[in-house]
Formats: C-alpha cells, structure tokens, sequence
C-alpha cells in the first residue's frame, strides 16, 4: 500500500483575487459530443442578503455609478458588484438610472456566501 500525496487533499487555489466575486467559485469541465472538454465557472447564486451588514444607506444623485460608489463607500471601485448584490436588480445599471432611489451600501455578514434557495 502506497501512502497518497498529502497535498491531494488540499482544495485546489481559486483562480480569482479573495475580493472577487468569483473568488472560491469551483471551475467545472462540459464534455462536448466529441469529448473535448470545455472549462466554465458555474454560476455563482447572489448571497441572501439577510447575511449582509449595512453600512450606509446611498439617495443616488445625478452621475452616480456603482464603481464610484464603491471606491467611496468601501475603498475600492472593483467592489461594485457588492451593492449591485445588496440591492437585486435584473440589470445593476438601474440602481444608479433613477435620481432619489435609495440603495443600500453592505459588507459581507456572517451569512455572506450563503446562497439563495
């Protein structure tokens, strides 16, 4: 009997930054007809956002958009997508479309990565 790696059981690094989106999403392979494999990031389910702290509350002003909000409210532009989450929308960009709309700045809670469903 042959002992295994012990790195074996390690997960595998994520290809993506801690404060992306993506980050800790597993790749997965599609076996096409041919049986050539296609890699893809399998979808990633918005957190509930019951799991969200609050951090502020935004009334959007004329030229408001969500990168700018970001780098305000949390210090870096790339973390839009962590109001457009806080606030579901089909489309992020009607957060900032309606001057007067109130939208909710949130961190992650100690519910984030929960999923939906």
């Amino acid at each position: 009997m042959t002992a295994g790696d012990p790195f074996d059981a390690l997960p595998l690094p994520s290809p993506y930054p801690p404060g992306s989106r993506y980050h800790g999403i597993p790749p997965a392979l599609h076996t096409e007809p041919d049986g050539r494999q296609v890699p893809y990031l399998r979808r990633r389910l918005l957190p509930r956002t019951d799991g969200l702290t609050p951090l502020a509350e935004h009334i959007v002003g004329a030229g408001d958009r969500l990168d700018l909000l970001a780098d305000r409210y949390l210090g870096s532009a790339d973390q839009w997508w962590r109001i457009a989450d806080a606030n579901p929308a089909l489309d992020p960009r009607e957060l900032t479309a309606t001057p007067g709309r109130r939208i909710v700045i949130a961190l992650p809670g100690a519910g984030a990565g929960a999923d939906h469903g």
